[in-house]
């Protein structure tokens, strides 16, 4: 590799998606942000438009920041069978198509936490899952099954649990929210305190918008018994995906990333005491991003 090479790595999430450009040395040189995406919105022309969309803004931030020999990227919901977003990034970017690699970002995330067989990664972002990837590079996983279908203890779970409880109390007792700090923040972030404005707001959005509210539920737990069980039990679901991996494959530490879990300490305090004493728990702000930035530039290697 030359002194000038750069890698481009993304991270693409539901709520944010984030770039960075490392030198050859591994050293950050510049890094961004643009909005949301994920593979699941490649099943529509919309979404596919979207995708595109976002990737175009990205790839204009980052080549005005330096121009990439090798790029990876994580997306959300990836399986391997959308090849469009890495044929998008080679001509966005202008580099061969050989030199753009596509990947789940999950992968991404835990190999920024760990080298693979050393730990367990648990990310809670708008969705949950546990990753492991074994020392042989096997990829295995708990959750992270959607959240139609479950992601306890993500954003958009939190976001759904809050919504949930107020909507039963006002279906028993209209009127309920005035007393309810959380409810009171919840309607403040939808934008209004009848059924048609969370109507709008659930039914109307993508998932990472609707995962963004879980920010007012995590505001009012100091102040709301709801919102404070809420919080618990997200720290309880995330540990219960984590154990799934321990009791496959054997105690090892467990790394607690992602936005959602960073929302309230009593996620993580919650997490902590629904697992084993003596299985290490490490919190840390993942920089995924950054690790597909190292990986592209090795990839070359």
């Amino acid at each position: 590799m030359g002194a000038l090479d750069l890698g481009l790595g993304i991270d693409a999430g539901g709520t944010r998606t984030r770039w960075a450009l490392a030198d050859a040395a591994g050293t950050i040189v510049a890094e961004g942000g643009v909005g949301g995406m994920s593979a699941l919105q490649m099943a529509s022309d919309a979404g596919r438009d979207a995708v595109r969309g976002i990737l175009t803004l990205l790839a204009a931030q980052a080549l005005a920041a330096g121009r990439p020999v090798a790029v990876c990227a994580g997306l959300t919901g990836f399986d391997g069978s959308a090849a469009l977003p890495a044929q998008w990034l080679a001509e966005l970017l202008g580099v061969a198509p050989a030199a753009v690699t596509v990947r789940n970002d999950i992968e991404i995330a835990y190999l920024d936490s760990f080298a693979p067989g050393e730990g367990y990664l648990v990310y809670a972002g708008t969705g949950s899952i546990a990753a492991w990837i074994a020392a042989d590079g096997a990829f295995h996983r708990a959750g992270g099954r959607g959240v139609t279908l479950d992601d306890g203890g993500g954003g958009f779970w939190i976001a759904r649990e809050a919504m949930r409880h107020i909507w039963r109390q006002e279906d028993e007792e209209p009127g309920a929210w005035r007393r309810s700090p959380m409810a009171r923040a919840v309607f403040d972030h939808v934008g209004g305190s009848d059924w048609d404005a969370s109507r709008r707001f659930i039914y109307g959005q993508d998932r990472g918008a609707i995962g963004r509210l879980a920010l007012a539920v995590a505001a009012s737990v100091d102040d709301d018994p709801v919102a404070r069980g809420i919080a618990e039990q997200a720290g309880r679901e995330l540990a219960r995906i984590g154990l799934a991996l321990v009791r496959r494959y054997g105690p090892r530490p467990i790394a607690l990333g992602g936005r959602a879990a960073t929302l309230h300490p009593l996620i993580a305090q919650a997490m902590r005491a629904a697992l084993p004493a003596a299985l290490p728990l490490i919190q840390r702000e993942t920089q995924a991003h950054h690790a597909a930035a190292r990986i592209a530039l090795n990839s070359r290697n």
